[in-house]
């Protein structure tokens, strides 16, 4: 809508002017203006803490009216088995790209020992730290068995998705299969609480702008451009990957498969980018990311409210790409070439890992640290020393991946409408 351009436009210009005052306080070293804007910080975390908060009801109440409204049981089977066939072979092709440019252009082959030193010298003590809480982190038949929850309620009340998304199927179902007469109420309760969550949306979104200056403009004021001077090639490695997935991989889906023309349908989900690279929150997006699918897109709730709300918790090919890019820059300036046979492992572990990844900013990070654990391996090397290496630009890659992920979210959506739509063509009946 025209309304929905004008706020697309004020957050374009507040990320320009966000980015512009970050780089002034940080070039000429204006230290009263970086103290600004890193004051000014907490008002964007406030922002997505806000709009974080919808997002448990809002996914809960939108999974159960979208199974509720299924009917039948086989249908969420079908949808649910082709969604994460679809997500797992695209991370594992992500990861293979990153890959691949990691051999060609060889980014660790070009960093100065002066370099490496002054990195680990600034960031060894947080990617140790960071390091101690990936050690902490579930695996993945703990993840799996997770999904299961003890307590429903307190899964809910931490806003653990897995679970929630789990048990918010597994009541949809239910309530499919009671009779139409009480089915009605129930579904008629959640539908009003997922309208309600969307009005809460539309307020929160209005503070958009002024959230989007604040986390922009602190990111750049603390950075600059001096940690990615010397993580130059690196940097690029892992951007052009991004670019090359949603170009090829993406594209590719949305022609073939969706039988969608793929600029018109970034044309359309541009607004979701935008508030994925500010935020770097698959979470914080998702309730904008299922907004644009339904309204922009056409995509039907019974399918959107399934698909993203599950992409945005185990769809992370953005963050795939990015680990198999960092894991063969770390490899290659600590410890030289690797084999194809431990490459391969990278794939099978970073499409793994990803599953459960929390969807907030640089749960990346904690991904890489068991990736890096399995390469690192008998060297004697601790993967915190190469965490330090990356750490600087870690954010700002962050942003751009987080986008290319919801990307991906969005693109499944379509793909997996399109499948539904042709089974039913094939059954003798469109819906």
């Amino acid at each position: 809508t025209a309304v929905d351009m004008q706020l697309y436009t004020k957050i374009t210009i507040a990320l320009i002017l966000g980015v512009a005052a970050g780089l002034v306080a940080n070039a000429f070293d204006i230290d009263p203006l970086t103290r600004l804007l890193v004051t000014i910080e907490p008002i964007g975390t406030a922002w997505i803490r806000l709009i974080t908060r919808v997002v448990v009801p809002l996914v809960f109440a939108s999974l159960v009216v979208g199974t509720a409204s299924l009917g039948d049981i086989t249908k969420l089977g079908r949808i649910g088995s082709k969604t994460i066939v679809y997500y797992m072979a695209t991370t594992a092709i992500a990861v293979t790209i990153g890959l691949v440019l990691s051999n060609v252009i060889r980014p660790g082959s070009g960093m100065s020992p002066e370099g490496l030193e002054a990195l680990r010298s600034n960031y060894m003590a947080e990617s140790a730290s960071r390091v101690e809480l990936a050690q902490d982190a579930p695996g993945l038949a703990d993840v799996l068995l997770n999904m299961i929850p003890r307590n429903p309620v307190a899964a809910l009340a931490g806003g653990d998705m897995l679970p929630i998304i789990f048990f918010a199927i597994f009541l949809g179902a239910a309530v499919s299969a009671i009779p139409k007469e009480r089915r009605s109420h129930i579904v008629g309760f959640f539908d009003g609480l997922n309208e309600a969550c969307m009005v809460m949306i539309h307020w929160i979104m209005k503070l958009a702008p002024y959230a989007v200056f604040a986390l922009i403009g602190a990111v750049i004021a603390r950075f600059g451009l001096d940690v990615l001077r010397s993580l130059l090639v690196y940097v690029v490695t892992v951007l052009l990957g991004l670019i090359l997935h949603v170009a090829i991989t993406y594209s590719a889906a949305l022609k073939l498969l969706a039988r969608r023309a793929p600029l018109a349908f970034y044309r359309k989900v541009r607004g979701v980018q935008l508030i994925a690279f500010s935020t770097s929150s698959s979470n914080a997006t998702l309730p904008l990311t299922m907004e644009t699918a339904e309204d922009e897109l056409g995509i039907e709730k019974e399918v959107s409210s399934f698909v993203l709300p599950l992409g945005a918790t185990i769809n992370m090919d953005g963050t795939a790409l990015y680990q198999a890019v960092a894991t063969m820059f770390i490899a290659q300036v600590l410890i030289g070439d690797i084999s194809l046979t431990v490459q391969f492992g990278i794939v099978l572990t970073a499409t793994l890992a990803s599953i459960g990844a929390a969807g907030v900013p640089s749960a990346g990070i904690i991904i890489l640290v068991v990736v890096l654990e399995g390469v690192l391996a008998g060297s004697g090397i601790d993967p915190a020393a190469g965490i330090a290496m990356i750490l600087g630009v870690d954010r700002i890659l962050d942003m751009c991946r987080t986008a290319v992920n919801v990307t991906g979210d969005l693109t499944a959506a379509a793909v997996i409408e399109r499948s539904e739509y042709e089974h039913a063509l094939r059954g003798g009946s469109a819906r």
